[in-house]
């Protein structure tokens, strides 16, 4: 058999996967539209229900994941994974410094989350390569479900564990994700990945094709950092 690859067979193993980056197009869209419910309300005076409630108390979080699982998902295509996670942190970090001068400081949102995600998975990738995947999931599951247990109720004096999910008096973080849970959401997207890449869902996964969602998906990044100006300019612009 000639183990060569042909040009067509390169090009079909470089091609995205459209409804990865439409999904994630989708979580950012529910992203902005949540953000700018925070803004009519803290600077209109909306009513506060618009921005909590419940069916925003579950749709956060559940896009949230959406968004960190996807994100595990693409890194098992990358091959530069510590080159993207130091360019997101850095990014991140430069975001922190302006929200800081506003008095709005974003301390460890989501894109500090993702950087050191994919740092973290960047340097230890081979180890979780060598695990069962039954194993692996089974260890994410848990992770996810230990972590939030103890964040949530074993307090611990300190101020240096906010990265983790425990928070000091007089912490603030307008965009808050601490590894503890999400550091093993975004694992189960490198687990979950492995089978995307491998070719394991139906051939539909692979073809389907959502053009908009899929350019706000690929644009992610940028749309992070431009959409909350746009947002805060917009909200001024009706209260004027």
């Amino acid at each position: 058999m000639n183990s060569e690859t042909t040009p067509k067979q390169h090009n079909e193993k470089k091609k995205r996967i459209e409804i990865i980056d439409a999904l994630r197009g989708f979580a950012v869209i529910m992203m902005v539209c949540h953000h700018f419910l925070y803004d009519m309300v803290e600077f209109l005076d909306a009513p506060e229900w618009l921005f909590e409630n419940p069916v925003f108390d579950i749709l956060q979080p559940f896009f949230a994941s959406v968004f960190i699982v996807l994100c595990g998902i693409s890194s098992n295509f990358s091959r530069s994974i510590i080159k993207r996670g130091a360019f997101l942190l850095t990014v991140a970090i430069c975001i922190t410094g302006v929200t800081m001068l506003i008095d709005m400081p974003i301390v460890f949102g989501v894109l500090h989350l993702l950087g050191v995600c994919m740092l973290f998975y960047g340097v230890t990738h081979k180890l979780w390569e060598k695990i069962p995947k039954p194993l692996m999931l089974i260890f994410c599951i848990a992770g996810i479900i230990i972590s939030s247990y103890c964040v949530k109720n074993i307090e611990i004096q300190s101020e240096h564990l906010w990265i983790f999910g425990w928070r000091y008096k007089g912490f603030v973080s307008y965009d808050y994700f601490p590894l503890f849970p999400w550091l093993f959401v975004f694992l189960s997207g490198t687990w979950l990945g492995y089978y995307v890449k491998e070719n394991r869902f139906p051939a539909w996964f692979y073809k389907a094709r959502i053009p908009v969602l899929s350019f706000i998906g690929k644009h992610s990044l940028v749309v992070y950092i431009i959409h909350q100006p746009i947002l805060y300019g917009l909200v001024l612009l009706l209260g004027g």
